[in-house]
């Protein structure tokens, strides 16, 4: 396995830590908002990393986590005049309700930032101890980048070029000793959500909060950190300088971006009225088909999301759909016969497929490669498979097209179909339930029949439904 490391600008042979183990952190989303489809990009394509990675016999360790303390939750929780806690729990159940949709696996640990308070303060205190931060008077910690002798590693820039090319991010003042200088603790404000500490009440900055996690749920060195190419600086930037500094070790030994997401050639952006939540496109697609147009290109390359090329992406992956169908349909009426001479000779080819899966998977996750081996695959069970062929062939080929389609997270399952009476019947209950003002219940209803891809609209008539 090859993977293009940010960190030398080149791609290296994958060599792990501890053998056929893997440990890998992807930063996750700040929960104040349903997620958008640049907060998907990450999420899926690190989730086809890891599933191929399992694959290929590793046990992976996979750490993602949500910021639930930061000042677009505060503010957000100060407009609805609730508790910022409230706020990031909702969230946090909203995208695992879309996690679940595009098929992206639960991560084996999605640690909360508030739960790793205390973590935070110790590493921070071994940061002043060894004169990499600084308490000022009003009880703010800041890290001193000028310290850090590597400080730029990672977006290959030197402290003087940064300082040049990002003073939207230099905060000058007479209580930092340098522009450049980042918090790791902020003082209390009234209204905000604090916790006790050495320099007083307050909360932390959100670089410090992955440094810590990632320590925690992976060690002090890990294999993989991994998000979008948007975290690179400053964020990676500085918890590479955090991590190393305190513990003297090597924090990540590879480091993995995805490039931006683009709508219709331009930047996503709610000014420009081009932004789209993962639930705005869950009322047109099934996720499935979000999911397989962010694994048509390669993961680095810049991505333009469109009507169009979402329209392509539903009618590819209905070609494999179809040719998983066809197959099941013709092992009802295939033969007990074993394999036939023949019928060994085309699945070994068919096998040729799963080699060219694998080799585009090798070569840095290359799953735009990856997806046009099984449309070659499709293209092979669709031309040589019948009715007359023997079941057990058949099935050989199902299972080699559910195996690669599995590793992209694609299902080609035929799911049980809902029949009409129980949408119906489920519909009835949600009425009842927003008559009795139950109004969860009635999101829970909307939100399970969403999932089985029956879309309800709200009218003034009644609700009508429709599938996806």
């Amino acid at each position: 396995m090859k993977i293009y490391n940010t960190l030398t600008r080149q791609k290296e042979e994958f060599t792990p830590i501890e053998e056929g183990k893997l440990r890998m952190y992807v930063c996750g989303p700040t929960v104040y908002n349903l997620i958008h489809i640049g907060n998907a990009r990450p999420m899926i394509v690190f989730d086809t990393f890891r599933r191929y990675m399992e694959y290929q016999g590793y046990e992976v360790n996979y750490v993602s986590n949500f910021t639930d303390v930061d000042d677009k939750i505060i503010k957000k929780a100060q407009e609805e005049g609730v508790d910022a806690g409230e706020i990031s729990a909702r969230y946090i159940k909203e995208c695992k309700k879309d996690m679940e949709g595009m098929n992206v696996r639960p991560a084996t640990v999605h640690p909360l930032a508030t739960q790793e308070i205390d973590g935070m303060i110790d590493m921070i205190s071994q940061l002043i101890e060894k004169g990499y931060a600084y308490a000022a008077a009003d009880g703010t910690v800041y890290y001193r980048t000028g310290k850090f002798a590597d400080y730029g590693k990672l977006s290959h820039k030197n402290l003087e070029d940064l300082q040049a090319g990002h003073r939207d991010i230099q905060v000058t003042g007479e209580l930092k000793e340098d522009p450049f200088d980042f918090v790791l603790w902020k003082p209390k404000k009234e209204g905000e959500p604090a916790w006790e500490s050495p320099w007083g009440e307050g909360r932390p900055g959100w670089h410090i909060e992955c440094s810590v996690m990632s320590k925690k749920y992976l060690g002090e060195t890990i294999d993989i950190h991994a998000g979008g190419e948007d975290l690179i600086f400053p964020h990676h930037e500085n918890e590479i300088a955090q991590s190393e500094a305190a513990s003297g070790k090597e924090f990540a030994r590879y480091w993995m971006h995805n490039g931006f997401l683009n709508i219709d050639n331009r930047k996503m952006s709610k000014s420009l009225g081009n932004f789209f939540t993962v639930r705005d496109i869950a009322q047109t697609y099934d996720l499935q088909v979000l999911r397989f147009f962010m694994l048509s290109a390669h993961y680095r390359s810049p991505l333009n999301f469109s009507e169009d090329l979402m329209e392509a992406a539903k009618n590819g992956l209905e070609r494999i759909r179809t040719a998983a169908e066809t197959l099941t349909r013709l092992m009802q009426a295939g033969t007990d016969a074993a394999m036939s001479v023949q019928e060994e000779a085309l699945y070994a080819k068919a096998e040729e497929f799963r080699k060219k899966f694998e080799d585009a998977m090798e070569d840095d996750c290359n799953t735009a490669d990856a997806v046009s081996a099984v449309f070659e695959l499709v293209k092979f069970i669709n031309t040589n498979s019948s009715a007359q062929n023997a079941r057990a062939y058949l099935q050989k080929l199902y299972d080699l097209l559910q195996t690669l389609c599995g590793i992209l997270g694609i299902r080609i399952g035929q799911e049980e179909e809902i029949l009409d009476a129980e949408i119906e019947k489920l519909i009835q209950e949600r009425q009842e339930a927003r008559k009795q003002k139950d109004f969860a219940r009635a999101d829970q209803i909307r939100d399970e029949l969403a999932q089985k891809g029956i879309l309800l609209k709200d009218t003034r008539e009644g609700v009508t439904w429709k599938r996806a």
